[in-house]
Order: C-alpha cells, then structure tokens, then sequence
C-alpha cells in the first residue's frame, strides 16, 4: 500500500479501480524532414488516410444517432467531419510537406497552432468558437498518424476512478459523470476550475498529488479520501474497511444534515442569513434546491464557453439561463459575465503568450475590448431576465471606468433588445465582483453604482497575497484568514452597508464551515457556495452567537497573522 497526500478539492470517499487517463496531453510530436519526393508523396498519403478514417469514424457515429438524440453530440460530429474535409487544411499540409519536406505529424500541429493562435485574437465570436473545433481534430488527426487512439472522458462503459496528470475544465464538463467515481489528479488546488466544477458535479476529488499518474496502473485499486485530502494506492484490507465504514458515517450525516433544507439558518441572537448556490452549467439546478438553496448566487457563465464545438451565441445562452430562471421558481439568480482567461482559457488554443495570464486579458478586460461578444451575452441575460428576478454581475473589477463602461454596455444592449423587438428585463440589478484589492479599496466609489457587491474570496486572496492558486508548491500561503485579506473584506462589507447593498461571499471560504463564524463577524450576511455544503454551513450559523462573532472580527482585525487569527476562532464552534 503507499499512501499519497494532495489537496481536498471536492469532499467524499471512494473505493474504487483506477483509470489512468492520458487523452488531455499530446504526446511528443515527432519532427523530421524528407530528402526524396516519393517520401512525400508516401506521407501525404498517409495523411489522407487519417483523415478518411477519422471523417469514417464520425460518419459512423452519426449514423447510430436517432433524430431524437442530443443536438449539441451532432453538431460537433458534423462540424468535425466538415472540418478534416476542408480544402484549405489539405492544401496547407501538402505545401508542408512537399516544399518544407516535414513529416505530417508535425505539419498538423504547426498548422493547427497558428490557425487557432489566429482565431483566438479575432474580435469575432464566431470565428473564436472555431478555434476549438480546429484544436480538436487537429489533435485527432495527430493521434491517428501516431497510431495512437485517443480515449474519451465522455465514453466509458463502467465506474472508474480517473487518474490524470491535470483536466482541462472543458473536459471536465464533458465527462461521463455516471461512471466517474471520483478524481485524482497531478496537479491543481482546491479553487483551480477543475475542483469547482467536480464540487459541483458532487465527484470527490484530490488534486496536487505530484506524480500519481505514474505511480498507478489501469485497475488497481484505489481509496480517494477527498475529505482528508489522500489517497491511498492498492490500500490493505484493514483500511478498505475503515473507509467503507467512513462511508456509510459521511451518508448518514449527510441525510441528517439534509432535514435542515426547510429551516432559516438564524443565529441564536436572531441574525438572518441567507445561503444562495454557485453552479457552472444549467444542467446543476436539479440538484441545488434539495440542499435548501435560497437561489443562485453565482451562475459562472464562462462554462458555457468553454464547451468544446458549441458556439456561445446569444440563443444558447438564453435558453442556458432561461432554463435556470424558470427552475428557480421565482428565487433570485445571479448571473455572472464571462470569467474566460486565466486559468480558464480554450482548450488547446491559447499559446500562453501572457507571461502572466491570471493578471493579464481576463474577464470584463476581455469583455471590454469585445464589445459585440459582451452585448451578446448582456443581450441573453436581459431576456431570460423575464421569466424571473435575474442579476448581472460583472467580474474583475478594478477601476470606476471598468464599471461604467460595462454598465453603459449593458444600456446599450437593452437598447439592441428594444430595436429588436425583444422582451426584455428593463429594470435588471447589476453588480460587481470585489475579487481585486483595487476594488475593494475604492469600495465606497464603486458601491455609489451598483445594485450589490459579491467578494470573490479566491481571487481576493490570490491577488492580495501574490499567491497563484493553482500553485500547489505555494498553495499553503493562500490563507483567506490573513489579516490583509479580512481587512479588506471588512472595508467592502462597510462601503456595501453605507451605501444601503447587500455584499455577499461566493468564494471558496463561503463553503468553509471553519470560516464561518468570523465572515458573520465581519458583517457578511449572504453566502453562495456549492449547493451540498449548505445543509452544513446552515447548521453552523445556527449555533453561533452573532454579537460575539463581531466582537471577535474586530480583534481579528488587529492581528498580524493568520495563525493569531484562527487562535481567537478556534472555539466559536
């Protein structure tokens, strides 16, 4: 047995058989050159044929599918088909080959690269949605040359816990989330993309293990204790049965746990909170509500984005947050614009040219400098906003001219919905993420112009702290309870309350139950967080005495370390 720890990115226990995934890496792409023309003319023809039997292969598939099958699976098939046939690719991989004398592996990844680099810059959606597709047979046609079959997160026939060096989040939307049992991963940190979106999908998850991916074999099997952050490789038979005991403690917990959903978590002292659910994908809301959910608090649009082949026009994303509204069932939903960048960008087709993409062309940045794509989705926020009370909430704030010109954005694009002729939410709240110390230090300019403020703690902490949160070697430093950061919360909470807006956390800590008695002290009186920690987090507040949490805050407020800090909290609960 060998034991590995990493970091608890999505809690639960399971046991299960490995699945060690290699399909989100390229493997090295062999380059050499050709001296004779016949060697050309082979290698050309060795092209074709990978291209004849990928366009088979898809054909295939599209066959099997009935009229009523998922639209979104047949639209990917055709476009790709469409694709490898494409006349311009082939005409570009035949002068590769016959006057560079490159060998076709390495023709089709230069050519694919360049392609998507290109398409990535354009200020056309369309045209960027593309670039994915591009990414996707270009790496389907290089492992056909290489004689290598790619195997697909989306397809397989029995449970497995997978085992991977790292997941690109549109993998991770893309996954087969019946037969996924659980998550081990390389790399990451509890806030990468990959860890939310695995809390949300309920899969526990331990990522930042190092090397397991090459520790662990197809079939062996396997412990993923994501509530300890461990795993434990070929365990013993006394530890599997410890852990099938933990098992059956976690769910008897959890059902008890449950019966609070139709409690108020109300403090002894008769302070009310309320608790709100984050979701990535339209297809969580038939989960959040059992967990006593009072809405949606963070609607992370960008996944929508990020969905390999489907175009984030303004329909789809209207029936995206349509769909959600209409399930909220007249409870309020928080839908934030598109957080593309970063850590979050399309799969295979950013080069990583920013030295620094976490500080670089993220977020509203990107949003302003696209202005159709931004009004695009402000245009689909502000009709689903009909079919119930919607939020706008604009990411990445860090100056009062960032904020008034997507709120002018956002005028604009009710204007673009009354030409049209389109129902439309006239009267929408809008608000800004305080995600960025700038914005928190401004938080009283910023307040005077916004509906509610909502402090997105990940970043908040990454970004005060200079700490890169999917920095597994520097991950320790990324404590949300250093006194730099709860200042700054604390200066954003009184800024919201002068001005007369709610402030609300959506950040990781919000689902940290040790973390609740001193945001309460601080003043935050709205969490959103995954919706299965809010039967915990409810049974928390309900035990805490309010006054002493603010009285202990502002103690915490004059500490000089984090540590100092969770001395005073230590016994709250």
């Amino acid at each position: 047995m060998e034991i590995l720890k990493g970091v608890a990115a999505s809690n639960g226990i399971m046991i299960g058989k490995a699945f060690v995934w290699t399909g989100g890496e390229l493997p090295d792409i062999p380059r050499y050159t050709f001296r004779r023309k016949d060697d050309c003319e082979k290698e050309w023809a060795r092209f074709l044929r990978a291209i004849e039997d990928a366009v088979k292969a898809k054909e295939e598939r599209l066959e099997q599918l009935s009229p009523k099958s998922d639209k979104t699976e047949i639209d990917i098939l055709k476009t790709h088909v469409m694709m490898l046939e494409d006349i311009e690719l082939h005409e570009q991989v035949h002068t590769r080959l016959f006057e560079e004398n490159e060998n076709a592996e390495w023709a089709v990844n230069s050519i694919s690269r360049t392609m998507v680099q290109t398409l990535f810059k354009s200020r056309d959606a369309y045209l960027r949605e593309r670039a994915v597709d591009i990414a996707d047979i270009a790496n389907e046609i290089i492992y056909r040359l290489m004689g290598i079959e790619r195997v697909s997160l989306s397809k397989l026939k029995e449970n497995v816990i997978v085992v991977a060096h790292d997941i690109m989040p549109s993998d991770t939307i893309t996954m087969d989330k019946k037969h996924i049992q659980a998550l081990a991963l390389d790399m990451g940190s509890v806030t990468s993309h990959t860890a939310i979106l695995a809390r949300s999908f309920e899969i526990p998850a331990v990522l930042g293990l190092g090397a397991i991916s090459h520790k662990v074999k197809d079939g062996d099997c396997l412990i993923v204790d994501a509530d300890r952050g461990v795993v434990f490789i070929n365990p013993d038979e006394k530890t599997i049965a410890e852990h099938q005991k933990a098992i059956k403690a976690n769910q008897a917990s959890l059902n008890k746990l449950v019966s609070m959903c139709d409690k108020q978590a109300l403090s002894t002292d008769g302070v009310l909170f309320s608790l709100k659910a984050n979701i990535e994908l339209s297809v969580d809301i038939s989960r959040i509500y059992k967990y006593g959910a009072e809405g949606i608090g963070l609607f992370r649009s960008e996944f929508l984005f990020l969905t390999p082949g489907v175009p984030a026009g303004e329909e789809a994303q209207y029936q995206a947050y349509s769909k959600v509204i209409k399930k909220s069932n007249g409870l309020p939903v928080t839908i934030r614009t598109s957080d593309v960048g970063g850590d979050k960008i399309l799969p295979n087709f950013y080069d990583g040219e920013e030295k620094n993409p976490l500080l670089g062309w993220r977020a509203i940045r990107l949003s302003l400098a696209t202005p159709e794509v931004f009004k695009t989705q402000l245009r689909a926020i502000l009709r689903a906003g009909v079919h119930g009370p919607a939020r706008v909430m604009f990411p990445m704030i860090a100056s009062v001219d960032e904020l008034e010109q997507a709120l002018v954005m956002l005028e604009e694009a009710k204007a673009e919905c009354e030409k049209n002729n389109q129902k439309f939410d006239s009267s929408i709240k809008a608000g800004t993420m305080i995600e960025v110390p700038s914005a928190a230090l401004i938080a009283g300019k910023l307040a005077k112009m916004v509906d509610f403020f909502s402090i997105g703690t990940n970043d908040l902490v990454q970004y005060t702290l200079a700490v890169d949160r999917g920095n597994e070697k520097v991950s320790y430093l990324a404590d949300p309870r250093h006194p730099a950061v709860l200042r700054l919360i604390k200066m954003t909470v009184d800024a919201a309350q002068e001005a007369g807006i709610p402030a609300a956390v959506c950040g990781q800590i919000a689902g940290d139950s040790s973390m609740i008695p001193l945001l309460a002290g601080l003043g935050i009186t709205e969490f959103s967080m995954n919706a299965t920690a809010i039967p915990k987090i409810k049974s928390v507040l309900c035990t805490l005495n309010a006054a002493k949490c603010r009285k202990l805050a502002e103690s915490a407020l004059n500490c000089g370390t984090a540590d100092e800090v969770s001395a005073l909290f230590n016994k709250v609960q």
